[in-house]
């Protein structure tokens, strides 16, 4: 008898669990169909795309990181949210991934976005090279609107052409871990290279970005990536914590640059534990748009054979990874907890052939050039695109994408 009644009172206590669902946003749902990531401290980041724009997910409001799902039971089903008609986005949050001197791309497309005058920009997540061009935009709205922000940007990318020294290779991240130890042998690995930390990026930086400005309540919401030495994990600063050393961490070659240290932790290039950050992003954001803007390639069509050759393709791999794993399970909890979420992506790769036989390092002026061209024409194709999955566009232009689940 006293087995029955345990039974039937486990049976209840499951029901109730299964009816229990977090009220509130579409994000506040989203997060609780994605809590499996909530324990840890930043969560890593991946990406992946597909033709034609078709929104996505993410909530009106920003919702709060929750280590567990709210359980209070819900007296009907939650209302679904029908994603924006309206184009182009009224508020938009970036997702910048870094790659060297690919990101130049994103200075195109930033710059593109910084003439549309009805696109106000939320939130800003961003790895290595993609943390220095959301820095500057950032330090840039506050202190001078849009023309400033787009000015930040062009005299840091001018400066970075035209100052082309061996320090500017390691200045934005680009050095590929296996490559640079084979090309530069133990000296690197020794952590005497740069024996006094003269940090010439920190003297760009302080050129170039008002730190104190980013914490002002004007400036768009940051989420700027580092990794943690001690345990590999990524750990993600926000307004209140930005400073040169989370820019210099963020953008910190292993193998070229000495660890930087943030408050007793050591922390390495962002890129490596999430490249950008956009679970959390979306996690964070009060807008219902999303683009990423991915600079790494992700296909290459050539089998390569030489070693730096084979090292390139191993470090587009591994910066895509994280990317590709976060876009994931974004599109599997949008699918249901949020589908009011327009997720987008523009590409360096589907503008530039060939990229991924190029090197993040290459300063030379007609490729940077390049990228900043393309990534203006990618921007500006999207917003002219509209809304809609029928949206008419040229068959020429490839369109940003929507994420197609993985």
């Amino acid at each position: 008898m006293n087995e029955k009644s345990d039974v039937t009172h486990d049976l209840a206590s499951q029901r109730a669990a299964n009816e229990a669902a977090p009220a509130g946003t579409a994000a506040s749902r989203l997060l609780f169909a994605t809590n499996i990531w909530s324990d840890t401290s930043s969560p890593a980041v991946v990406e992946e795309s597909r033709p034609a724009p078709q929104p996505t997910v993410v909530s009106e409001t920003p919702a709060p990181v929750m280590a567990r799902p709210v359980e209070r039971p819900v007296a009907g089903p939650v209302p679904v949210e029908r994603p924006s008609t309206s184009w182009p986005p009224k508020r938009l949050s970036l997702a910048l991934q870094g790659g060297g001197t690919f990101a130049a791309f994103t200075w195109g497309v930033l710059e593109r976005l910084l003439e549309e005058p009805d696109v106000e920009l939320d939130t800003i997540s961003g790895a290595s090279a993609g943390a220095i061009n959301a820095l500057l935009v950032a330090s840039g709205l506050v202190d001078g609107g849009r023309e400033g922000a787009r000015s930040r940007l062009n005299r840091f990318w001018g400066r970075l052409m035209h100052e082309a020294s061996f320090r500017s290779l390691m200045l934005v991240g680009g050095f590929s871990p296996a490559g640079s130890s084979v090309a530069f042998g133990a000296t690197l690995r020794s952590g005497q290279f740069d024996p006094f930390d003269l940090d010439p990026l920190r003297q760009a930086l302080s050129r170039d970005i008002n730190f104190s400005a980013l914490r002002e309540k004007a400036c768009p919401k940051l989420l700027i990536a580092a990794t943690r030495i001690r345990d590999g994990r990524q750990q993600v600063f926000g307004n209140d914590a930005m400073t040169a050393d989370v820019a210099l961490a963020s953008t910190c070659p292993p193998l070229v640059h000495c660890a930087v240290e943030i408050e007793g932790e050591a922390y390495w290039d962002g890129g490596y534990g999430g490249n950008p950050p956009l679970l959390r992003l979306v996690q964070e954001t009060a807008a219902s748009d999303v683009l990423v803007v991915q600079v790494t390639p992700s296909r290459d069509g050539y089998v390569p054979i030489t070693l730096a050759a084979i090292d390139r393709r191993l470090d587009q791999i591994a910066a895509n990874a994280a990317l590709n794993a976060e876009i994931a399970a974004v599109e599997w909890a949008r699918a249901s907890a949020a589908p009011a979420l327009r997720l987008f992506k523009l590409a360096a790769e589907d503008e530039i052939e060939g990229l991924a036989q190029r090197s993040s390092t290459d300063l030379g002026r007609g490729f940077i050039r390049l990228l900043h061209r393309s990534g203006r024409d990618a921007a500006d194709r999207w917003l002219r695109q509209g809304a809609s999955a029928g949206a008419s566009h040229r068959a020429d232009e490839p369109a940003a994408r929507p994420f197609e689940p993985a």
